[in-house]
């Protein structure tokens, strides 16, 4: 049968399986620990908050702040052991993707997310021990993880699209896809948990998952021809470390000092604004599982799903503004802002309807990312895009693991005296993109992007790139 280039229904079943699953996990662990820690089952009441059944009983406020601390740390726990591991194979797998195919960089991610899954449907039916989760996790993470998945998939996307602004367009439609789908899954979890429990989401993500798998591997084309794998000295594994070495070197020798330059500038926004906005909005279910608010489940589920909207709503402006022909510096801008308004508002917000309204000034914080990719796309070559998004990848792996366990870590050590601190930091840190944006529109390093279509950035001869390359050869 005839494969489809076609890769947007994988990114849509991964975000469905995914989302299905990630509000209820933190519920469950918060759950298992409230158990383990009380030993009492765990209050579950059909008013809108929690609290109005605790606040008259001071053990149950103490029990709460201390399962509050346990349950950061277990998140800051698992991002610890899973980390070093997808960013090893995310950089080897993306990279190594230019020659041996962008399908391995897809296929990985789903069977570790399923393994995964699994592994949590098991802990929950048959009531195993809780850190088990971080030994899955940890396993999981030897198959790459959702940094490995898009990067993949940015870079099969890349493949297909030979116009910048289809590309940007394209790029911004996966986000939108995510957005849309994680939505729906996070919109019905609520009802879900309350009407079966845990283990049934569980388990359709699991089947979906499944399904998932069964697309990618006998219905997706693959998007690279050259398959053939020139093996030296008969280890496929050394010529995978090879292909990344020379595709990462080659990517930023043979670009001109100005794109050199601008490249790792658009990195550092990536990269610093990624690590602000996924550590803040990490804690927004454990801040609304603490008091005053003490979220029901099928609260998190509608505040879940209104920040999945964040995706497309951002998808819609970004085609809007790309179509108008605005600036993308400017687009990027006030992506930014939307992060820190949003962020600060956030940090002061203590009513439900509060906490629903935070979520409107980010309705624009997903802007950046299609942008910014789109706009390093086009600054290196075609046969360089599997090296860029795994360098794209790899940042944005190591910034979202260790953004998650620093703001962990932050925010069990501020929760006695200031539970929206958290929050306050995200938004000052996204002073450094915006900093860093200032500096490549004052110097004007983001016209270069402009000229790689007449004129080449790369001062790469062939005789050069043979130097490079038998350079690198002696040094491996």
């Amino acid at each position: 049968m005839k494969g489809l280039f076609l890769v947007e229904p994988v990114v849509a079943l991964y975000a469905f399986s995914s989302f299905l699953i990630y509000p209820l996990l933190q519920q469950y662990v918060y759950r298992r620990l409230w158990q383990d820690l009380t030993h009492t089952p765990y209050p579950i009441s059909d008013n809108a908050s929690r609290c109005a059944d605790n606040n008259n009983s001071s053990n149950q406020s103490s029990y709460h702040e201390e399962v509050q601390r346990q349950a950061s740390l277990f998140s800051l726990y698992s991002e610890l052991f899973s980390t070093v591991p997808s960013l090893v194979v995310t950089l080897l797998l993306v990279a190594y993707s230019d020659r041996g195919g962008r399908k391995v960089t897809i296929i990985m991610p789903l069977i570790g997310t399923l393994i995964y899954t699994l592994t949590l449907l098991s802990v929950s039916y048959f009531e195993l021990n809780i850190y088990l989760l971080i030994v899955g996790s940890f396993f999981c993470s030897l198959f790459g993880g959702l940094g490995t998945f898009l990067g993949g998939v940015f870079a099969y996307i890349a493949d297909l699209c030979e116009d910048g602004r289809q590309k940007t367009l394209r790029m911004a439609g996966v986000d939108m896809m995510i957005g849309l789908l994680s939505g729906v899954a996070a919109l019905s979890t609520g009802y879900f948990l309350r009407a079966t429990g845990f283990n049934w989401p569980f388990l359709t993500s699991a089947l979906s998952q499944c399904l998932n798998l069964l697309f990618a591997i006998f219905i997706l084309e693959e998007t690279v021809t050259n398959t053939d794998v020139v093996i030296s000295d008969g280890s496929p594994q050394r010529s995978a470390v090879k292909q990344m070495i020379y595709g990462i070197y080659d990517m930023f020798a043979r670009a001109s000092r100005k794109s050199r330059t601008l490249l790792v500038l658009l990195m550092v926004i990536f990269t610093s604004f990624s690590f602000a906005y996924v550590g803040g909005g990490s804690l927004m279910t454990l801040y609304e599982l603490n008091k005053p608010l003490c979220w029901s489940e099928i609260l998190i589920g509608y505040g879940t799903a209104m920040s999945t909207t964040v995706f497309l709503v951002s998808f819609v402006v970004v085609s809007a503004f790309t179509y108008c022909g605005v600036p993308q510096l400017f687009i990027i801008l006030t992506g930014i802002l939307s992060v820190i308004s949003g962020m600060v508002l956030l940090s002061f917000a203590k009513t439900t309807f509060l906490m629903f309204m935070v979520r409107l000034p980010m309705l624009l914080a997903s802007m950046p990312f299609p942008v910014l990719r789109s706009m390093t796309s086009k600054i290196v070559s075609k046969s360089d895009q599997g090296a860029l998004f795994a360098c794209l990848s790899f940042l944005e792996s190591l910034t979202t693991n260790v953004s998650i366990a620093v703001f962990s870590s932050v925010y069990a050590a501020t929760l006695a005296w200031y539970p929206g601190f958290s929050f306050l930091l995200a938004a000052g840190l996204c002073v450094i993109p915006l900093i860093v944006l200032g500096v490549v529109g004052l110097t004007g390093l983001h016209v270069a992007e402009e000229v790689k279509d007449q004129e080449p950035l790369f001062r790469g001869e062939e005789d050069l790139v043979e130097n490079h390359n038998s350079k690198i050869s002696v040094v491996i």
